[in-house]
């Protein structure tokens, strides 16, 4: 069985390699694939700023989950893995997916209305958009149960 400490240090070690691939992907990939695009076809250029804006927007809420996901690998390693607290983080994970997945799916909506996107693009991002809402899911149950569980070792704490 692995030690506390030994799963939080591997909980934060993929904090990091998530935050680094966002990163790479949202300030290397993604700006050059669409400057790679304009170039091929310049007509796209119009695009470019508004998509990369959007999908810029688009990362901050995972952002904002890695950051919570930093607070329960530490409570974690601290022995504190069933508390109000970490119930209180998975709910804004829950909360922060839902809302990137609405703001994605919105987004995408616009950029096909103003002409600025294509019908399989729209349906390429469904796939975003579903992902976002099972990890929403996910995150929300995860979040009842790491309540329930928080509630019962209060309870056993309290008639030891």
């Amino acid at each position: 069985m692995m030690k506390q400490s030994t799963l939080s240090a591997w909980l934060k070690t993929i904090v990091i390699g998530m935050a680094l691939c966002g990163l790479a992907v949202y300030g290397i990939v993604l700006p050059s694939f669409g400057a790679s695009l304009t170039a091929s076809y310049p007509e796209f250029q119009n695009r470019f700023w508004p998509w990369l804006i959007f999908l810029w927007a688009s990362g901050l809420p995972c952002y904002a989950v890695l950051v919570l996901g930093w607070l329960i690998a530490g409570r974690i390693g601290r022995d504190r893995s069933f508390t109000e607290e970490n119930a209180r983080s998975l709910k804004w994970v829950a909360w922060l997916a839902a809302g990137d997945a609405c703001f994605f799916f919105a987004g995408n909506v616009l950029l096909l209305l103003l002409n600025m996107s294509h019908a399989g693009v729209f349906l390429l991002s469904l796939l975003v958009v579903f992902t976002g809402a099972a990890i929403a899911v996910a995150a929300a149950a995860l979040s009842h149960l790491v309540g329930k569980a928080a509630a019962l070792q209060e309870q056993s704490d309290l008639t030891i």
